[in-house]
């Protein structure tokens, strides 16, 4: 019997469901499996410091210092495209963690117009810190796939680099971060190459988003299997903190650093909310409500708000930075799971991949309404839109300052 792309998808979320948030293999075993589960043996229910974290002043050197200190997202207002991008054609790169490709939507007709071949189990596309490369993580192939943005076609081979579930880019250019979910491992690497530099073991269970200091000093990194924070220095390539979400079966999401640079906020598709966390004082953070199956974090282009996708119920949160809570709603017309995505040069726009629909929606970020529901590959995961304005990419689905 045939079956449609929407049905096809809406069986697919019964096998998609048994895996864990973000991680496309499951929580390990021993990790929590809802709201309402233990936390694991062992689990710290406060901050635990490992080591001395780095006591400089000022940027990172190498950073490329602030435009504007009082909002780490200046540089990424709409038309600001830095000259390495200029040319790149406007396009919306979505990773099919079950069909092993990326599909290319232009977004000016809302049509895909190719779809490449990548490794096994695809879950980001990832700008590079230099703008140049558009990583795809493999991370059940244990590759990554190198895109050239120019042509939105494969540059090269695949790269051998193991248990790549998400990637980052210190803020000074130096290393690429890959998040070794399964491994327990954050791996720093070369940002060309990807040869491995530094091996962080991470004391967790599946390490997976994280987000810069305004500085540059440090990274707030979510574990989302064991529902905890770490706390990593830049310099070092350390873990020196450690600190349990208080919610019996949290499960951290997608990190993002608030414009002031003042607050971490992290989304949890359990508590259904966002965690507000002063990063310098890493203690413990408090919870504000946005919807169920809080997912993915994306700031607006004048740094007003955060666009939330609750992949739970098939609505986006409007968070409101000065008011510090939720202003508006938009829900999805016949529903939906929206996951992780990206919003459009000039801000107007916000894409989200439908995990369990093998499908993209492009959101109207004036209104609210939904301007077009796009049929993709099974088990669309970390869309890319591509290029962004900002002069240098901090890694995931396109974090620039």
């Amino acid at each position: 019997m045939h079956l449609s792309k929407r049905t096809t998808g809406l069986l697919t979320a019964a096998v998609l469901a048994l895996l864990a948030g973000c991680g496309g293999a499951g929580a390990p075993a021993g990790s929590p499996a809802g709201p309402g589960a233990a936390a694991p043996p062992g689990r710290p229910h406060a901050t635990a410091t490992t080591t001395a974290p780095d006591t400089g002043t000022g940027p990172l050197p190498g950073m490329p210092p602030p435009l504007d200190p009082r909002d780490v997202y200046a540089a990424a207002r709409p038309g600001r495209l830095s000259p390495a991008v200029r040319d790149f054609p406007s396009r919306v790169y979505v990773p099919n963690t079950l069909s092993g490709t990326v599909s290319v939507i232009d977004p000016a007709t809302y049509r895909v117009v190719d779809t490449v071949p990548v490794g096994k189990h695809p879950q980001h596309v990832v700008p590079s810190w230099d703008l140049k490369t558009l990583w795809v993580t493999n991370d059940q192939g244990h590759t990554l796939t190198p895109l050239d943005p120019a042509t939105g076609r494969r540059r090269g081979g695949d790269v051998a680099v193991r248990d790549p579930y998400n990637l980052y880019f210190t803020p000074d250019g130096r290393y690429a971060v890959v998040m070794a979910s399964l491994d327990r491992e954050l791996v720093f690497r070369d940002p060309h190459t990807m040869e491995r530099r530094h091996t962080e073991p991470a004391p967790c269970h599946g390490v997976n988003h994280a987000d810069f200091s305004a500085d540059g000093r440090y990274a707030v990194v979510s574990c989302e299997f064991s529902g905890e924070l770490l706390k990593v220095d830049t310099r070092r390539k350390e873990v020196v903190a450690r600190l349990a979400l208080p919610f019996a079966g949290a499960m951290p999401q997608d990190v993002k650093l608030s414009p002031d640079g003042r607050t971490f906020y992290v989304a949890d598709m359990m508590a259904h909310g966002l965690w507000a966390l002063d990063g310098d004082a890493f203690t413990t953070p408090r919870l504000l409500p946005t919807g169920k199956g809080c997912h993915g974090l994306y700031v607006s282009r004048d740094s007003r708000e955060m666009y939330v996708p609750n992949r739970g119920e098939g609505s986006v949160s409007v968070f409101d930075f000065a008011r510090q809570r939720v202003t508006k709603k938009w829900w999805l017309p016949d529903g939906g799971s929206p996951d992780m995505g990206g919003v459009s040069a000039d801000g107007t726009v916000l894409w989200l991949s439908g995990r369990y629909h093998s499908e993209v929606y492009a959101i109207d970020t004036r209104t609210g309404r939904q301007l077009a529901r796009i049929p993709v590959g099974d088990g669309p995961r970390g869309l890319a839109v591509y290029p962004q304005p900002g002069r240098y990419s901090l890694g995931h689905t396109g974090v620039f300052r």
